[in-house]
């Protein structure tokens, strides 16, 4: 299903895909939201817009020291802690140096989820409500409710929890199941953003023979009834310019100031799955 198409909304679905591609970049990864980059750096803060100003995350430890912002210079408390900051690259300390500094387009490059509302713990595979959380944004809740209605009834879908992938020119998504929800006559609503993707799904035994889609940028996935007990997974995702079936979301960034986002999804796929956890 293609993403609008459920209530005649295609003049709209557009302008949503386009906000959900900012948000996916500036709001979705902050925290207490939590990503794969917090197992190493902790919160990271303002990654895209890091990105876009040319800084690097340092790694400042220095006894009496600490970040008073996340441009560049430090200034003294009492703290022996190392933490992580963004700082330009020709950054200013009062006490100290980075230790390891990584520059935040690589950082953003090497982002490949963040977690909204209710927190999945990977390393356990299982939600933890006792992690900081927030809950899922008012527009992204209302779209998801709007296209769950296709499989559940009007009401009856509250979302809870969400993941959003992100996949560069070499990413895949091995098969898997989403079995961590209590309840699997709900489904997950999954919207893909960006670049043309391979979407492989299979049966409920992972060596059952996949059926292969393609899915777009505007498209929608309802894992529903039988459907939430497949494998399924994305094997490739196209960049170049001929398959990737994006130009007509990247040119909804228009403006000057919208430059480092066209750039980003003319060569990315987003996809954001959200789901009823109990």
């Amino acid at each position: 299903m293609t993403y609008g198409e459920e209530e005649g909304e295609g003049g709209n679905a557009i302008v949503e895909q386009h906000h959900l591609v900012r948000e996916s970049l500036t709001q979705f990864p902050q925290p207490p939201n939590r990503t794969n980059h917090n197992a190493i750096y902790g919160p990271i803060y303002n990654l895209f817009d890091a990105h876009k100003e040319g800084k690097v995350l340092a790694e400042l430890c220095s006894p009496n020291t600490r970040a008073i912002d996340a441009g560049s210079c430090l200034d003294s408390i009492d703290s022996n802690a190392c933490r992580w900051v963004f700082v330009e690259e020709g950054y200013c300390t009062s006490k100290g140096s980075p230790h390891k500094k990584f520059p935040a387009s690589m950082l953003l490059r090497k982002l490949r989820w963040s977690t909204l509302g209710l927190q999945f713990d990977w390393s356990k595979r299982s939600y933890d409500v006792s992690l900081p959380h927030g809950t899922i944004p008012d527009m992204l809740a209302e779209i998801a409710k709007r296209l769950a209605r296709l499989a559940t009834p009007e009401d009856e879908f509250h979302p809870e929890a969400a993941i959003v992938n992100y996949y560069g020119p070499d990413d895949t998504l091995g098969g898997h199941v989403d079995d961590m929800e209590a309840d699997w006559s709900k489904p997950i609503v999954s919207i893909s953003l960006g670049c043309k993707a391979v979407f492989l799904l299979g049966g409920n035994q992972r060596d059952h023979p996949p059926i292969a889609m393609f899915v777009r940028t505007g498209d929608v996935v309802l894992m529903a009834g039988a459907a939430r007990e497949c494998f399924h997974g994305v094997p490739r995702i196209f960049t170049d310019e001929e398959n990737a079936d994006v130009s007509a979301l990247a040119q909804q960034f228009s403006s000057a100031d919208e430059f480092y986002f066209k750039n980003y999804i003319q060569t990315s796929r987003i996809n954001i799955n959200v789901r009823q956890v109990f």
